[in-house]
């Protein structure tokens, strides 16, 4: 199989499977009445991340570390300025000062670390615990702000969403199911091809995983 159907067909699998798991997880939410806000948080936020995060493992354990950090680096780099760019191409999107402004920092601080980490020439468990914890405590942070109705300005531009009445809960789980098989097969596809496309062409797995990986596993932040 050559190169390039490991790429399309990686590629394929990656963008509907995080599509159908990004879908299913929110009118999954939506139906337990998650609010909006943590949705995108949370859910939706997670669930683009997938790929990224599955083709990473993959990735690691295919011995290409090149790859799975590249990915992660170029697809920061792409949600910024390619997903912003080309939807503020296509439409207005309001920004709420207070949250941008936290989000904003929080962007910043993950950067720093994400920098110490990288200039630490290694990544053990002790930095993953480290960059995990993080996590969790913005999504705190972000909980709470939402609670005390600090994030009621952002919450307030959204329409509020109305929870699917006719479909069973059971086809949103078989959604999610669905698509994060597709997400893993995808995943493997795609870094296969990514390795021998870094072999034939002769650069670094590195400069694969910042290019093409990454832009490859964004375009479900983009859809």
């Amino acid at each position: 199989m050559s190169i390039l159907v490991f790429l399309v067909i990686g590629l394929i699998a990656l963008v509907v499977g995080g599509d159908l798991l990004v879908r299913g997880a929110e009118k999954l939410a939506l139906r337990l009445g998650v609010s909006p806000l943590l949705i995108g948080l949370t859910i939706v936020g997670f669930g683009t991340s997938t790929p990224e995060l599955v083709t990473s493992l993959q990735a690691a354990f295919a011995g290409s570390p090149g790859i799975s950090v590249g990915n992660v680096v170029g697809s920061n780099i792409a949600n910024i300025l390619l997903i912003l760019g080309v939807t503020a191409l296509i439409a207005t999107v309001p920004v709420s000062r207070t949250t941008f402004r936290r989000d904003a920092l929080a962007l910043i601080l993950s950067g720093l670390l994400c920098l110490g980490v990288v200039l630490s020439g290694s990544l053990q468990q002790w930095t993953g615990l480290v960059l995990i914890a993080s996590l969790f405590a913005y999504l705190a942070i972000c909980i709470l702000a939402e609670r005390s109705g600090k994030a009621a300005a952002l919450s307030s531009q959204q329409d509020a969403p109305t929870p699917p009445a006719s479909s069973h809960w059971i086809i949103y789980v078989a959604l999610l199911v669905a698509g994060f098989v597709l997400t893993i097969v995808g995943a493997h596809y795609f870094v296969r091809g990514a390795i021998q496309l870094a072999t034939l062409l002769g650069v670094s797995d590195t400069i694969i995983g910042l290019t093409v990986v990454a832009i490859g596993t964004s375009l479900p932040e983009l859809v």
